[in-house]
């Protein structure tokens, strides 16, 4: 009968050998647990802790995460991660090679990447990718055994380009070392593939070296991790995974892939309207938040959206039909086709489901699809990343000392306790953009995953081509079509 440890793992081996030069019984479990005993009890778990292991002559170096300071067991109390080696030094050849085939038959066992392949974007943010992929990334791939190829963005929607072309055979996952924007990129890279199908089961990983990280901070966040690259790239070398649903932005041929947010109205002036104030930092944002909100914005417009189940007594009763109904008279028109070929988007009968619909003016559309938006912006907080649904944020009118006051709760999400927020979720939905109530020669911004998806007339940087018109737009939601590296 095989012996058990007290954590109920089968021993398969327990010997004395020398652990960091001193001599003391160890024990390797079924369960991935190896324990010691030198002035404390010790337990490595191969799973959480340990990264790969090296041979190196007679001893065996294992490299593991462990938490600052002395603890009993390496991982669990909650403190920040660190490197650390373990060198294990068995007492026979026979031995050494036992250990090793052990260890390596469970590490391949957890399904863990064998090659990634890396975008990394050296312009986002800080311009800080490269120095955290050389100092936190590297080291940590090289560590786990992990073979990777880097290839650096040179140009927007070079990324989309590389998911596009890329032989997915040769790679267990890709990696953006970035903001939010590279993953994106890859997302529309790889459903605009004839192999779709098989593409978009690719995990993707995130590590943040960009301005917004609303994703990876999202995933991490989720398990009370902080939102670093040491985190990030660790959940990456794990290897677990979580479906993530992706939603379809159509206009007439056109379409857009997107995985965290859509903005119209307040959100999406602030957004890239800052730009103008970008030699002012991060505080440009809260700058030109009070700025809009001194003088605030109200937009006419239509929404038509198929909600959720608990969410039905929102907004009046409709159909598909009357969104299409509904006469525009904008000026602006798509001067950017998207490839033809690919995914076409969820497949299921618009018509036949219930829809309501809400009338403007509107202060604030803002739609998302995980709970940040930025590592400062809890947009959503009861987005979940695989639900089948989109987090609806509305705001129709809002007195401004109101609208400021709830703008200070986006970092903890309290603002959609507000009376003046609509908060509801939605299956599909029909944004039908209007002119300004207080200048009908201008229009608005419509921002998607961090980017100018349309820009009305009379906009900032109006002239410059966007992917869509700033015009009747339907978003569809298809459940856990993408694939995420997760921290569990």
């Amino acid at each position: 009968m095989p012996k058990m440890d007290q954590s109920g793992g089968e021993i398969l081996i327990s010997e004395r050998i020398l652990v960091n030069k001193i001599p003391t019984l160890v024990s390797f479990t079924s369960d991935g647990r190896i324990r010691w005993f030198d002035s404390a009890q010790r337990c490595v778990t191969l799973e959480k802790e340990v990264l790969g292991f090296t041979p190196e002559g007679s001893r065996i170096r294992i490299r593991a995460v462990a938490e600052s300071g002395d603890g009993i067991c390496c991982v669990g109390s909650g403190g920040a991660l660190v490197r650390k080696d373990y060198v294990f030094e068995p007492l026979s050849d026979d031995s050494k090679r036992l250990w090793c085939q052990k260890l390596q038959e469970y590490i391949d066992s957890l399904g863990r990447p064998k090659s990634l392949f890396i975008l990394m974007n050296p312009f986002g943010g800080k311009k800080s990718a490269s120095k955290i992929f050389l100092d936190e990334v590297k080291p940590l791939l090289e560590a786990a055994n992990i073979p990777f190829t880097l290839q650096e963005t040179k140009y927007q929607l070079h990324a989309k380009e590389v998911a596009q072309a890329l032989d997915l055979t040769k790679y267990d996952g890709i990696v953006c070392v970035s903001g939010d924007g590279i993953l994106v990129e890859v997302v529309n890279g790889l459903l605009e593939r004839e192999d779709w199908n098989a593409a978009i089961r690719m995990p993707v990983g995130v590590v943040p070296a960009g301005t917004g990280n609303g994703m990876v901070k999202s995933l991490l966040d989720s398990v009370g991790q902080s939102c670093s690259p040491f985190n990030a790239i660790l959940a990456v070398i794990r290897g677990h995974k979580r479906s993530l649903d992706v939603a379809t932005l159509l206009q007439g041929e056109t379409r857009f892939f997107s995985v965290l947010m859509l903005a119209w109205g307040l959100v999406a002036d602030i957004d890239i309207e800052s730009e103008k104030y970008r030699w002012m930092g991060s505080s440009r944002l809260d700058f030109y938040a009070l700025l809009r909100i001194i003088r605030l914005r109200k937009y006419n417009g239509h929404l038509s959206f198929v909600p959720a189940p608990g969410f039905e007594s929102f907004g009046e009763p409709s159909t598909y039909k009357d969104a299409f109904q509904i006469r525009l008279n904008l000026s602006s028109s798509s001067q950017m086709k998207s490839l033809e070929g690919g995914y076409k988007g969820p497949n299921f009968n618009l018509e036949n489901l219930v829809w309501r619909s809400i009338d403007g003016p509107f202060v604030s559309v803002w739609l998302h699809n995980v709970p940040w938006g930025s590592e400062g912006t809890m947009a959503a907080p009861a987005a979940e990343f695989s639900d089948g649904f989109l987090d609806l944020i509305l705001i129709r009118d809002c007195p401004k000392l109101s609208l400021l006051s709830l703008m200070t709760e986006l970092n903890n999400g309290n603002h959609v306790k507000s009376p003046y927020v609509l908060y509801l979720k939605v299956k599909a939905l029909v944004l039908v953009p209007g002119e300004r109530t207080e200048d009908p020669t201008k229009e608005g911004i419509i921002d998607s995953d961090g980017e100018v998806l349309a820009r009305g007339k009379g906009t900032y940087k109006c002239d410059q081509k966007s992917l869509m018109a700033y015009d009747r737009i339907q978003i569809t939601v298809d459940q856990g079509l993408a694939t995420l590296f997760a921290p569990v």
